[in-house]
């Protein structure tokens, strides 16, 4: 069984907890036109990695994995390779290395993953789904379901909103999201607006696609007065 990546490398604190190897998988289920990775939204090609060779390349690298860090799987959308995704956790979980992955919400089976992962990174990218359907190409129903299970089970949940203006960056937005999410223990969940970038723009042109998204950035004002809102719903809001 094998994993088909389009990239990796090492990071710090942005893909999960501490030192971490980020394996990006290729292929995803969404067509978000601000995406900064748009090489992985393929899902043919790739290069091919055994299960086996992945968590041996991981072994090899174990004393990299410092401040409590491990290897994160994110993409692409990683759960589009659901099997060699569950079948490299389990054996890294065997092995003792601290898992994560960064997930768009969208696969059924999710919640099959969550006894595998340390961490849990999944985005919320609107919380209406015919604006989420219209900008990505489809509706949010299984991406809620899987974040309230997420929410209710998991010890290690951070929830990420990509901030974006002219679709999801208001007041009334945050107050939307913060109905959404409800009351969260805040020892086990947190929140992250990310504002909007164009670091992928360049990347499109070189796949030979157009980068049509327009005027997406916020403030770093407007960034912490969003923050402000979600935090007085009660939830836990970081920067990482």
């Amino acid at each position: 069984m094998e994993l088909r990546l389009f990239q990796k490398g090492f990071n710090y604190a942005q893909d999960g907890r501490g030192n971490r190897l980020v394996y990006h998988l290729q292929g995803c289920d969404l067509a978000c036109p601000w995406c900064a990775n748009p090489e992985g939204m393929p899902h043919k090609g790739g290069v091919g990695v055994s299960v086996e060779a992945l968590a041996d390349e991981a072994e090899r690298c174990r004393a990299m994995f410092f401040d409590g860090g491990g290897v994160t799987f994110t993409g692409g959308e990683c759960t589009c390779q659901f099997a060699p995704l569950k079948a490299a956790l389990t054996l890294l979980r065997q092995r003792g290395i601290g898992t994560a992955i960064e997930t768009n919400g969208t696969a059924a089976r999710l919640p099959e993953l969550f006894p595998l992962l340390d961490e849990l990174i999944m985005d919320c990218k609107h919380h209406d789904s015919e604006v989420h359907r219209r900008f990505t190409g489809m509706g949010n129903e299984q991406i809620v379901q899987n974040l309230r299970a997420a929410l209710a089970v998991h010890p290690n949940v951070l929830v990420r909103i990509p901030l974006i203006h002219g679709f999801n960056a208001s007041a009334e937005d945050m107050e939307r999201f913060a109905a959404l999410f409800g009351q969260c223990d805040d020892a086990r969940v947190r929140f992250e607006l990310l504002p909007y970038h164009e670091y992928g723009r360049e990347k499109w042109e070189k796949c030979g696609r157009p980068y049509t998204f327009r005027d997406g950035f916020v403030t770093e004002e407007e960034r912490q007065r969003y923050e402000q809102i979600l935090r007085s719903h009660g939830l836990s809001v970081v920067h990482t």
